[in-house]
């Protein structure tokens, strides 16, 4: 199984420099100021690929606590009572569950996303994944956006 992702807060001047152009490239795309992924590169000046290899893995600290609605994706087995364990363990670390949309199991899976306001929440979001990845019955958890 695989480990559930940790995260760090790293001050900017530490990181290696295409780390800051790619959330630098992602800010012009998302405020757009910048209209294509190419676009947005050529003005941070990195490579498309640099820029696709990670962008999934590099955010500024303000995005990651503005707002605080994140969605989590989740893969559950078909077990009778895991989606109410899965919402005990949201609301037991203070998240409060704002949607949840389930789709009809096949193979014995059905994916599950949950999306929960988390300002209030008592522990880290790591502690709330290692929780959730390791309770039996879930085949995946992570976050999907946020």
């Amino acid at each position: 199984m695989k480990t559930a992702p940790k995260y760090y807060i790293i001050e900017a001047s530490a990181l290696p420099e295409v780390f800051v152009r790619v959330a630098e490239a992602k800010r012009l795309l998302e405020t757009g100021e910048a209209e294509t992924v190419g676009q947005a590169t050529r003005t941070t000046g990195i490579s498309r690929s640099a820029f696709y290899k990670y962008r999934d893995a590099v955010f500024p600290f303000q995005s990651m606590m503005s707002g605080r609605i994140l969605t989590f994706q989740l893969v559950l087995q078909d077990v009778t009572g895991l989606l109410s364990s899965i919402l005990t363990i949201f609301a037991q670390s203070g998240a409060n569950i704002l949607t949840i949309n389930q789709t009809i199991p096949t193979n014995g899976c059905a994916p599950v996303t949950v999306s929960a306001e988390t300002s209030n929440m008592l522990g880290s979001l790591e502690s709330l994944l290692t929780q959730l990845t390791q309770t039996p019955g879930v085949v995946k958890a992570e976050i999907l956006a946020g």
